[in-house]
Protein backbone atom coordinates (compact mmCIF):
# COMPACT_ATOMS: atom_id res chain seq x y z
CA UNK A 1 0.00 0.00 0.00
CA UNK A 2 1.16 3.49 -0.23
CA UNK A 3 1.77 5.72 2.27
CA UNK A 4 -0.49 8.74 2.99
CA UNK A 5 -0.33 12.03 4.09
CA UNK A 6 -3.31 13.83 4.69
CA UNK A 7 -5.77 13.13 1.42
CA UNK A 8 -2.79 12.58 -1.51
CA UNK A 9 -0.35 9.74 -1.62
CA UNK A 10 3.08 10.95 -0.87
CA UNK A 11 4.31 9.98 -5.26
CA UNK A 12 1.28 12.51 -6.12
CA UNK A 13 2.42 15.04 -3.87
CA UNK A 14 5.92 14.46 -4.55
CA UNK A 15 4.81 14.81 -8.88
CA UNK A 16 3.27 18.05 -7.68
CA UNK A 17 6.06 19.56 -5.44
CA UNK A 18 8.23 18.75 -8.69
CA UNK A 19 6.08 20.33 -10.83
CA UNK A 20 5.86 23.90 -8.45
CA UNK A 21 9.55 23.55 -8.13
CA UNK A 22 10.18 23.39 -12.05
CA UNK A 23 7.72 26.37 -12.34
CA UNK A 24 8.72 28.89 -10.18
CA UNK A 25 11.64 28.90 -11.51
CA UNK A 26 10.44 30.69 -14.08
CA UNK A 27 10.18 34.21 -12.72
CA UNK A 28 8.13 34.92 -16.33
CA UNK A 29 5.77 32.43 -15.12
CA UNK A 30 5.65 33.86 -11.51
CA UNK A 31 4.33 37.06 -13.36
CA UNK A 32 2.17 35.35 -15.88
CA UNK A 33 0.67 33.29 -13.08
CA UNK A 34 0.04 36.61 -10.99
CA UNK A 35 -1.48 38.46 -13.64
CA UNK A 36 -4.30 35.79 -14.55
CA UNK A 37 -4.63 35.24 -10.75
CA UNK A 38 -5.36 39.46 -10.36
CA UNK A 39 -7.78 39.09 -13.44
CA UNK A 40 -9.88 36.22 -11.67
CA UNK A 41 -10.11 38.11 -8.80
CA UNK A 42 -11.34 40.91 -10.32
CA UNK A 43 -13.80 39.32 -12.59
CA UNK A 44 -14.98 37.49 -9.20
CA UNK A 45 -15.43 40.50 -6.78
CA UNK A 46 -16.37 42.96 -9.99
CA UNK A 47 -19.21 44.23 -7.56
CA UNK A 48 -16.97 44.71 -4.72
CA UNK A 49 -14.24 46.50 -6.65
CA UNK A 50 -15.99 48.12 -8.83
CA UNK A 51 -16.14 52.31 -7.34
CA UNK A 52 -19.71 52.75 -9.34
CA UNK A 53 -21.99 51.18 -11.81
CA UNK A 54 -20.49 50.55 -14.94
CA UNK A 55 -23.59 51.10 -17.17
CA UNK A 56 -24.30 54.78 -15.03
CA UNK A 57 -23.55 57.72 -16.99
CA UNK A 58 -22.72 61.35 -16.73
CA UNK A 59 -22.95 63.51 -19.51
CA UNK A 60 -21.65 66.64 -17.37
CA UNK A 61 -18.55 63.89 -16.61
CA UNK A 62 -17.97 63.27 -20.79
CA UNK A 63 -14.46 62.45 -21.68
CA UNK A 64 -13.15 63.27 -17.99
CA UNK A 65 -9.29 62.49 -17.75
CA UNK A 66 -8.07 59.99 -14.97
CA UNK A 67 -7.71 61.24 -11.33
CA UNK A 68 -10.09 63.25 -8.94
CA UNK A 69 -13.61 61.62 -9.32
CA UNK A 70 -12.95 58.77 -11.35
CA UNK A 71 -9.70 57.00 -11.11
CA UNK A 72 -9.11 56.21 -14.37
CA UNK A 73 -11.20 59.04 -16.34
CA UNK A 74 -14.55 58.51 -17.57
CA UNK A 75 -15.01 57.52 -21.28
CA UNK A 76 -17.52 59.61 -24.07
CA UNK A 77 -21.05 59.26 -22.19
CA UNK A 78 -19.60 59.88 -18.87
CA UNK A 79 -19.02 55.98 -17.27
CA UNK A 80 -16.51 55.37 -15.12
CA UNK A 81 -13.89 53.33 -16.96
CA UNK A 82 -12.44 51.53 -13.98
CA UNK A 83 -15.79 50.16 -13.40
CA UNK A 84 -16.15 49.26 -16.99
CA UNK A 85 -12.34 47.50 -16.88
CA UNK A 86 -13.43 45.41 -13.67
CA UNK A 87 -16.50 44.17 -15.39
CA UNK A 88 -15.02 43.94 -18.94
CA UNK A 89 -12.65 41.40 -16.98
CA UNK A 90 -16.14 38.54 -16.72
CA UNK A 91 -16.87 38.70 -20.22
CA UNK A 92 -12.91 38.05 -21.28
CA UNK A 93 -12.50 35.34 -19.17
CA UNK A 94 -16.07 34.03 -19.50
CA UNK A 95 -15.78 33.98 -23.67
CA UNK A 96 -12.28 32.52 -23.09
CA UNK A 97 -12.88 29.74 -20.66
CA UNK A 98 -15.97 28.27 -22.48
CA UNK A 99 -14.60 28.70 -25.80
CA UNK A 100 -11.62 26.71 -24.63
CA UNK A 101 -13.42 24.15 -22.50
CA UNK A 102 -15.56 23.66 -25.74
CA UNK A 103 -12.83 23.54 -28.23
CA UNK A 104 -11.05 21.26 -25.80
CA UNK A 105 -13.32 18.70 -25.42
CA UNK A 106 -14.42 18.76 -29.25
CA UNK A 107 -10.76 18.67 -30.18
CA UNK A 108 -10.13 16.13 -28.24
CA UNK A 109 -12.79 13.65 -28.97
CA UNK A 110 -12.03 14.14 -32.78
CA UNK A 111 -8.44 13.97 -32.40
CA UNK A 112 -8.92 10.72 -29.94
CA UNK A 113 -10.96 9.03 -32.65
CA UNK A 114 -9.15 10.49 -35.68
CA UNK A 115 -5.72 9.08 -34.32
CA UNK A 116 -6.21 5.98 -32.53
CA UNK A 117 -8.90 4.18 -35.10
CA UNK A 118 -6.62 5.69 -38.20
CA UNK A 119 -7.25 4.35 -41.59
CA UNK A 120 -10.33 6.47 -43.67
CA UNK A 121 -11.79 7.66 -39.98
CA UNK A 122 -8.49 10.00 -39.61
CA UNK A 123 -7.97 11.10 -43.41
CA UNK A 124 -11.96 12.07 -43.87
CA UNK A 125 -11.67 14.01 -40.10
CA UNK A 126 -8.37 15.57 -40.51
CA UNK A 127 -9.51 16.54 -43.99
CA UNK A 128 -12.56 18.52 -42.82
CA UNK A 129 -10.38 20.11 -40.11
CA UNK A 130 -7.66 21.30 -42.51
CA UNK A 131 -10.65 22.93 -44.19
CA UNK A 132 -11.38 24.88 -41.36
CA UNK A 133 -7.67 26.33 -40.81
CA UNK A 134 -7.13 27.24 -44.30
CA UNK A 135 -9.39 30.43 -43.58
CA UNK A 136 -7.95 33.16 -41.31
CA UNK A 137 -9.06 32.81 -38.08
CA UNK A 138 -10.14 36.04 -37.97
CA UNK A 139 -12.19 35.50 -41.19
CA UNK A 140 -13.07 32.67 -39.86
CA UNK A 141 -15.45 34.07 -36.60
CA UNK A 142 -16.44 36.85 -38.55
CA UNK A 143 -18.32 34.64 -41.01
CA UNK A 144 -19.86 31.94 -38.47
CA UNK A 145 -20.88 35.24 -35.89
CA UNK A 146 -22.25 37.17 -39.25
CA UNK A 147 -24.18 33.64 -39.63
CA UNK A 148 -25.63 33.81 -36.67
CA UNK A 149 -25.53 37.24 -35.55
CA UNK A 150 -24.29 39.06 -32.88
CA UNK A 151 -23.58 38.38 -29.24
CA UNK A 152 -22.03 37.00 -26.63
CA UNK A 153 -23.32 33.00 -27.23
CA UNK A 154 -22.64 33.44 -30.73
CA UNK A 155 -19.22 34.88 -29.98
CA UNK A 156 -18.10 32.06 -27.59
CA UNK A 157 -19.60 29.39 -30.50
CA UNK A 158 -17.28 31.10 -32.90
CA UNK A 159 -13.72 31.73 -30.73
CA UNK A 160 -14.90 27.74 -29.76
CA UNK A 161 -15.45 26.65 -33.83
CA UNK A 162 -11.87 28.54 -34.56
CA UNK A 163 -9.83 26.56 -31.63
CA UNK A 164 -11.40 23.23 -32.43
CA UNK A 165 -9.35 22.16 -35.31
CA UNK A 166 -5.42 23.37 -33.27
CA UNK A 167 -6.97 21.02 -30.10
CA UNK A 168 -7.98 18.01 -32.52
CA UNK A 169 -4.88 18.11 -34.65
CA UNK A 170 -2.24 18.35 -31.28
CA UNK A 171 -4.24 15.80 -29.33
CA UNK A 172 -4.45 13.40 -32.94
CA UNK A 173 -0.18 13.74 -32.64
CA UNK A 174 -0.36 13.11 -29.11
CA UNK A 175 -2.54 9.93 -29.83
CA UNK A 176 -0.63 8.15 -32.47
CA UNK A 177 2.86 8.23 -30.68
CA UNK A 178 1.12 6.73 -26.85
CA UNK A 179 -1.06 4.09 -28.66
CA UNK A 180 2.51 2.41 -29.85
CA UNK A 181 3.90 2.54 -26.51
CA UNK A 182 4.57 -0.42 -24.52
CA UNK A 183 2.34 -0.08 -22.15
CA UNK A 184 -0.77 0.53 -24.73
CA UNK A 185 0.15 -2.85 -26.65
CA UNK A 186 0.39 -4.82 -23.11
CA UNK A 187 -3.11 -3.52 -22.14
CA UNK A 188 -4.60 -4.76 -25.72
CA UNK A 189 -2.72 -8.39 -25.29
CA UNK A 190 -3.94 -8.60 -21.80
CA UNK A 191 -7.49 -8.08 -23.44
CA UNK A 192 -9.07 -4.42 -22.59
CA UNK A 193 -11.21 -2.90 -24.95
CA UNK A 194 -11.22 -0.10 -26.60
CA UNK A 195 -12.57 2.23 -24.53
CA UNK A 196 -10.60 0.96 -21.91
CA UNK A 197 -7.35 1.99 -23.28
CA UNK A 198 -8.28 5.11 -24.47
CA UNK A 199 -9.57 6.02 -21.23
CA UNK A 200 -7.02 4.35 -18.83
CA UNK A 201 -4.07 4.94 -20.88
CA UNK A 202 -4.01 7.27 -23.63
CA UNK A 203 -6.50 10.59 -22.42
CA UNK A 204 -4.16 10.62 -18.84
CA UNK A 205 -1.38 10.85 -20.98
CA UNK A 206 -2.62 13.79 -23.08
CA UNK A 207 -3.49 16.00 -19.90
CA UNK A 208 -0.35 17.90 -19.78
CA UNK A 209 -0.98 18.51 -23.45
CA UNK A 210 -4.36 19.72 -22.96
CA UNK A 211 -3.19 22.08 -20.08
CA UNK A 212 -0.83 23.78 -21.96
CA UNK A 213 -2.43 24.28 -24.96
CA UNK A 214 -5.73 25.56 -23.06
CA UNK A 215 -3.24 28.15 -21.50
CA UNK A 216 -2.17 29.29 -24.92
CA UNK A 217 -5.34 29.28 -25.82
CA UNK A 218 -6.85 31.66 -23.67
CA UNK A 219 -4.96 34.41 -24.66
CA UNK A 220 -5.57 33.94 -28.39
CA UNK A 221 -9.66 33.65 -27.59
CA UNK A 222 -9.72 36.63 -25.52
CA UNK A 223 -7.87 38.71 -28.06
CA UNK A 224 -10.39 37.06 -30.58
CA UNK A 225 -13.65 38.39 -28.66
CA UNK A 226 -11.97 41.47 -28.53
CA UNK A 227 -11.37 42.01 -31.87
CA UNK A 228 -15.08 40.91 -33.07
CA UNK A 229 -16.20 43.44 -30.23
CA UNK A 230 -14.11 45.95 -32.19
CA UNK A 231 -15.94 45.16 -35.20
CA UNK A 232 -19.24 45.08 -33.87
CA UNK A 233 -20.06 41.60 -34.06
CA UNK A 234 -19.15 40.46 -30.65
CA UNK A 235 -21.05 41.37 -27.25
CA UNK A 236 -23.32 44.60 -28.19
CA UNK A 237 -23.34 47.85 -25.69
CA UNK A 238 -23.98 48.62 -23.24
CA UNK A 239 -22.25 45.23 -21.90
CA UNK A 240 -18.61 46.41 -20.99
CA UNK A 241 -16.19 44.62 -23.51
CA UNK A 242 -12.66 45.84 -23.84
CA UNK A 243 -12.93 45.42 -27.11
CA UNK A 244 -15.97 47.11 -27.63
CA UNK A 245 -14.66 50.04 -25.45
CA UNK A 246 -11.54 50.47 -27.68
CA UNK A 247 -13.85 50.71 -30.86
CA UNK A 248 -15.78 53.87 -29.19
CA UNK A 249 -13.11 55.32 -28.04
CA UNK A 250 -11.29 55.48 -31.29
CA UNK A 251 -13.13 58.50 -32.17
CA UNK A 252 -12.09 60.36 -29.47
CA UNK A 253 -8.31 59.31 -29.61
CA UNK A 254 -6.85 62.75 -29.57
CA UNK A 255 -9.69 64.41 -27.48
CA UNK A 256 -9.48 61.95 -24.70
CA UNK A 257 -6.64 59.06 -25.57
CA UNK A 258 -7.39 57.10 -22.31
CA UNK A 259 -10.68 55.85 -23.18
CA UNK A 260 -8.86 53.72 -26.16
CA UNK A 261 -5.75 52.73 -24.67
CA UNK A 262 -6.53 51.66 -21.02
CA UNK A 263 -8.91 48.92 -22.07
CA UNK A 264 -6.41 48.11 -25.17
CA UNK A 265 -3.61 48.00 -22.16
CA UNK A 266 -5.99 45.73 -20.65
CA UNK A 267 -6.18 43.33 -23.17
CA UNK A 268 -1.99 43.74 -23.80
CA UNK A 269 -1.44 42.88 -20.80
CA UNK A 270 -3.96 40.13 -20.13
CA UNK A 271 -2.75 38.15 -23.29
CA UNK A 272 0.14 38.42 -22.35
CA UNK A 273 0.00 36.90 -18.67
CA UNK A 274 -1.50 34.08 -20.74
CA UNK A 275 0.60 33.21 -22.81
CA UNK A 276 3.78 33.96 -20.11
CA UNK A 277 1.74 31.43 -17.93
CA UNK A 278 1.14 28.72 -20.38
CA UNK A 279 4.72 29.25 -21.47
CA UNK A 280 5.63 28.10 -18.20
CA UNK A 281 3.53 25.62 -17.64
CA UNK A 282 4.70 23.74 -20.79
CA UNK A 283 8.39 23.74 -19.26
CA UNK A 284 7.20 22.94 -16.11
CA UNK A 285 5.58 19.71 -17.15
CA UNK A 286 8.07 18.84 -19.36
CA UNK A 287 9.76 15.13 -18.47
CA UNK A 288 12.97 16.10 -19.57
CA UNK A 289 13.13 19.47 -17.31
CA UNK A 290 15.15 19.31 -14.00
CA UNK A 291 13.44 18.79 -10.97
Amino acid sequence: MQEETGRLPVAYRSTGAALWRRFRRNRLALAGLLIVALLACAAMLAPALAPADPARQSLEDKRMPPGGKYLLGADEFGRDIASRLIYGSRIALMVGLVSVLFAAVLGTALGTVAGYVGGAVDEALMRTLDVLLAFPYLLLAIAIVSALGPGLQNTILAVGVWATPGFARVIRGSVLAIKEQEYVQAARAAGAGTGRVVVRHVLPNCISILIVYSALYMASAILLEAALSFLGLGVQPPTPSWGLMVSTGRDFITLAPHIATLPGLAIAVTVLGFNLLGDGLRDALDPKMPA
